[in-house]
């Protein structure tokens, strides 16, 4: 029994310090700041233009996948910091990709609020 509990302390220990790493990405990065901004103001829109549950599910998949990737990108940029402080330029390039990656999910969020808002945008 006393692996069930200690099995259990660790996975609340592990939420904890998920929860601690979710605040400080919002209290310290820019980018995320923005796209939590961005991820509240989709979220009011929302429940503006009562979306389906289908778009519901759509569209915090892709608020999920950007905040995750900016939160990734932070963690690169953090480590390639610490490991290498100096300009690199393969430490630069580990950014940019990191980066890029951030970008695609962007992209793909925008298109899908597009598709999501569009057609509700042009019946008001």
């Amino acid at each position: 029994m006393t692996k069930k509990e200690s099995f259990v302390a660790k996975r609340i220990k592990s939420v904890g310090y998920a929860f601690k790493g979710a605040i400080i990405l919002l209290n310290n990065e820019a980018s995320v700041k923005v796209q939590f901004i961005i991820a509240l103001l989709v979220t009011a829109a929302g429940f503006f233009f009562n979306i389906s549950s289908t778009e519901w599910a759509i569209q915090l998949l892709a608020i999920g996948l950007v905040m995750s990737m900016e939160g990734i990108n932070t963690a690169v940029e953090e480590i390639a910091n610490f490991i290498h402080p100096e300009h690199h330029n393969k430490i630069g390039l580990i950014k940019d990709i990191a980066a890029g990656a951030v970008f695609f999910a962007s992209v793909f969020a925008i298109i899908i609020g597009l598709i999501i808002y569009i057609p509700k945008l042009a019946t008001i």
